[in-house]
């Protein structure tokens, strides 16, 4: 659908984004948009969620005759999956090297960065609480002086209670 088509056929936009992005991030990061977006593939989705490719950084060839030398690929990675991604280190360079058809990275240098994309959490949709469990709520937090405080543990509490099954 991406060819080069006469006037009117449409074209969808992620092939024409990954056209503009593909050189540019060659260009400044050394890798391709496919990487990218075949991550969860390659790192499986436990790792992937929580890691992302910065950039592969090739050796410096001073001259032509220079052998060639395998890449370091960065990884930027939140504090708590980078044990993880640690151990798996090889495995990962065995996938990235299989997916880009030759053995392109040696090594992996694992970066700490906040990676998740600012999306939060949607809330869990809470249930009504019955007439039942209110009152045995408002039971349970009654003998609370502060007012605040009362009002503070009864949300929680029905948070707690409408999370629950019923």
């Amino acid at each position: 659908m991406a060819g080069k088509r006469p006037f009117g056929n449409p074209v969808p936009v992620s092939d024409l984004a990954t056209e503009i992005l593909d050189p540019v991030l060659r260009k400044r990061a050394g890798i391709s948009i496919g990487l990218v977006q075949s991550w969860e593939e390659i790192a499986g989705p436990r790792l992937a969620i929580h890691s992302r490719p910065e950039k592969i950084q090739w050796p410096r060839r001073l001259h032509e005759d220079d052998p060639f030398e395998p890449a370091v690929l960065v990884i930027a990675c939140e504090g708590m999956a980078a044990l993880h991604l640690q151990h798996e280190t090889g495995e990962i360079i065995n996938r990235v090297n299989a997916f880009l058809g030759f053995r392109a990275i040696g090594r992996i240098r694992i970066v700490q960065k906040p990676v998740s994309s600012g999306r939060a959490r949607p809330k869990p949709a809470l249930r009504p609480l019955s007439a039942a469990e209110k009152a045995k709520l408002a039971n349970t937090v009654g003998l609370i002086e502060d007012d605040g405080l009362r009002a503070s543990l009864e949300r929680l509490g029905a948070t707690i209670l409408g999370a629950r099954k019923a």
